[in-house]
């Protein structure tokens, strides 16, 4: 699967900069992008940019295509899938040439939104229909819709946990530890796989925020000199518990030999015993396990270890938002396209994911969730543009992997400093943009 990746270096640099700066491509006409009422009324060729690398090379984008065709006979739909999606996106996004559809970068600023995408929308009208509709509202208007949602937690091998003699699931951040080291003592697995080379996994952790305090504005309450990583708030809970299983040598011994697409036969097959991801992984994970003729029900999906009031909860965000470009010159078909694939494709249910629907029913890979009461939290995102233009101004990433990677090696004695340390200068980093960022 194409997931998010980064560039590096002097590239990073120059594209961040470019597109916060809005670059080339910055000129929004505010033109809405609406669907015809009659689908077949809809006309025009669009270009889809996609993360999806995998499932254009094997021809599923392409019958998702005829199926939209059948309804919306007038619009071609081609698809360019990207490598180094959020790499080659923002460079795309210097011109005016980043297709119709495509997935909005992260490193976009929120209140940018209005300059490079299509309004879709007005916020009072899409929440009604969608969920996660927060998540690109810039003053009332709403500019992506998410393909789908994602429930956080923890993927693991139920057959390797069982031997160890692991039946509940861990409530806490010191018995997700010992269960780990039950692991080390008893299997052969790798009790926790940190996908560090890969980095885009580390960022999985940020998703956390809300599932430790059960809290569904834990994410808005950053948007301020908070010092999120004080003792005992969220980001220090998370970011503790990464440090403590890397500190304690339960994951890979060398993090720069991780590699994202072995670590799927790894779990199947019980050489991995955990990993930190989201949801939409389940089925990737499953299918790992039918190709290594192992048994797909082993792979299980259990909460962060934390309970509120004697209950697990777990929030559920976004993926990737579909968005149409300001420059499109087929705004209706665009947007064509992204209602039927939100609604019509089922590509949600078939990536075991949230649907973004409301009215849509759960997913059977989160049947486990359902089965032990985990409460669903859906994370606001009121506040993401504050936050987004602290994080960025305080330089930390809590959507990038850079200052998890920092944390690692820590952690494992490759870096010089400590976690408390650590800690202290991000929540010094933070409160002091939190005080001039915007001014």
């Amino acid at each position: 699967m194409g997931k998010k990746k980064t560039l590096t270096g002097a590239l990073l640099a120059t594209a961040m900069l470019t597109v916060a700066g809005c670059g080339g491509g910055g000129t929004a006409s505010g033109e809405p992008a609406t669907a015809p009422s009659d689908p077949g009324d809809a006309t025009g060729e669009i270009k889809v940019l996609t993360h999806r690398t995998d499932l254009v090379q094997d021809g599923t984008m392409a019958r998702y295509a005829a199926e939209f065709n059948k309804t919306h006979p007038k619009v071609k739909v081609t698809f360019e899938a990207l490598t180094d999606y959020e790499g080659e996106a923002r460079i795309r996004m210097n011109t005016d040439d980043y297709g119709d559809v495509l997935m909005i970068p992260a490193a976009v600023a929120k209140n940018d939104y209005p300059k490079f995408f299509a309004p879709l929308g007005s916020s009072e009208e899409l929440r009604s229909k969608y969920r996660f509709s927060d998540k690109t509202d810039v003053g009332g208007k709403v500019y992506g819709i998410a393909q789908f949602g994602t429930a956080n937690g923890f993927l693991y091998n139920k057959a390797v946990w069982k031997k160890a003699g692991i039946t509940d699931w861990p409530t806490t951040p010191q018995e997700f530890l010992a269960d780990l080291r039950a692991i080390e003592a008893k299997t052969d697995a790798v009790p926790y796989y940190t996908n560090f080379k890969d980095g885009w996994p580390l960022t999985a952790w940020s998703n956390d925020i809300g599932s430790v305090g059960c809290d569904a504005k834990a994410n808005d309450k950053l948007a301020g000199p908070v010092s999120p990583w004080k003792e005992g708030g969220e980001l220090r809970v998370i970011d503790s518990l990464l440090h403590d299983i890397v500190k304690s040598g339960l994951s890979e011994k060398d993090p720069n030999t991780t590699n994202w697409e072995a670590s799927k036969g790894m779990i199947a097959e019980g050489r991995i015993a955990t990993m930190h991801l989201g949801s939409w992984a389940i089925t990737q994970m499953r299918d790992a396990a039918k190709k290594a003729g192992t048994d797909p029900a082993d792979i299980g999906f259990m909460p962060f270890p934390a309970q509120k009031d004697g209950t697990f909860c777990a929030t559920a965000t976004t993926d990737y938002q579909q968005a149409v470009s300001t420059h499109s010159e087929h705004k209706a078909a665009a947007r064509a396209w992204i209602d039927w694939f939100t609604e019509k494709s089922g590509y949600a249910a078939k990536e075991g994911a949230i649907s973004t629907v409301k009215a849509a029913a759960m997913p059977d890979t989160l049947a486990e969730y359902g089965d032990n009461d985990v409460k669903l939290v859906e994370r606001s995102e009121a506040e993401t543009g504050e936050v987004n233009t602290i994080d960025k101004a305080a330089e930390i990433g809590l959507d990038k992997p850079d200052y998890r990677r920092q944390l690692v090696d820590i952690a494992r004695g490759a870096q010089k400093g400590d976690a408390r340390s650590f800690f202290a200068d991000l929540d010094k980093r933070w409160n002091e943009a939190a005080k001039t960022a915007g001014s």
